[in-house]
């Protein structure tokens, strides 16, 4: 069985706001599970509501603009992408074992469109 590997994602003002289990699933930093990624596009787990698309461990919202990042895969912009169709709810996956706070990285360059005007947690409630 193949063990899923997670990566912290960090917001624009590099803060800790979660993290990104193998670009499936999503977690929030007190590792409670927020939201799952199918077709490379975020949907909330509690509502089933669209987020955005998720591209190399960018979380992005509708506009295509970076909400949450990770710094091995740097932050990602696209041109504001078509909503998908509603994706089938999935099962919740286990809850991670609690990981200790990653080091905040370095600041990225200011992606190519500009970071969302959305915090993480306004994200997730969209």
């Amino acid at each position: 069985m193949k063990k899923n590997t997670l990566n912290p994602l960090f917001d624009k003002d590099l803060n800790h706001a979660g993290w990104i289990d193998s670009n499936s699933q999503i977690f929030d930093a007190g590792m409670n599970w927020v939201a799952f990624v199918v077709n490379d596009h975020a949907w909330s787990a509690s509502t089933i509501h669209w987020l955005g698309p998720v591209k190399n461990m960018s979380c992005m919202d509708a506009l295509g603009k970076p909400v949450a990042w990770n710094p091995k895969a740097g932050v990602s912009t696209i041109h504001p992408p078509v909503r998908p169709p509603r994706a089938t709810p999935v099962e919740p996956p286990p809850r991670p074992r609690k990981r200790a706070v990653p080091a905040s990285p370095a600041r990225p360059a200011a992606p190519s469109r500009g970071w969302s005007i959305l915090s993480f947690e306004q994200w997730l409630l969209q």
